[in-house]
C-alpha cells in the first residue's frame, strides 16, 4: 500500500475527526472510504455518459421505439402481463 499526503481545509478536518471518533474508525479508513466511493460514483457516472452518447447516436441514426409500443411495455411493467422490450 502506498502512503499520499493529504491537505485538509479547516473545514473538513473537523467534521472528520468528530465522525472519525463518532464511528470508532481512522481517519485514514474515512478518507479512503470516501475516495472509493467517489471513484465508484465517476464510473457509473462515465457509464452513463457512454450508453447516452450511444443512444443519441442511435436515434439519429433513425433506430427507435415506436411511441405506442413503448407505451404499453411501460404499462405493465411489475405487473402478471409485463412484456418484453418493444424491438427496434
Amino acid at each position: 500500500m502506498s502512503v499520499t499526503s493529504v491537505r485538509l481545509q479547516p473545514d473538513i478536518e473537523k467534521p472528520l475527526e468528530i465522525l472519525s471518533k463518532k464511528l470508532d474508525r481512522s481517519r485514514n479508513y474515512l478518507i479512503n472510504q470516501a475516495i472509493r466511493e467517489f471513484l465508484d460514483r465517476r464510473s457509473v457516472s462515465e457509464e452513463r455518459w457512454s450508453d447516452t452518447l450511444e443512444a443519441l447516436d442511435s436515434a439519429k441514426k433513425g433506430a427507435v421505439a415506436d411511441e405506442a409500443e413503448v407505451v404499453e411495455w411501460l404499462k405493465g411493467w411489475g405487473s402478471d402481463n409485463e412484456k418484453p422490450a418493444p424491438k427496434i
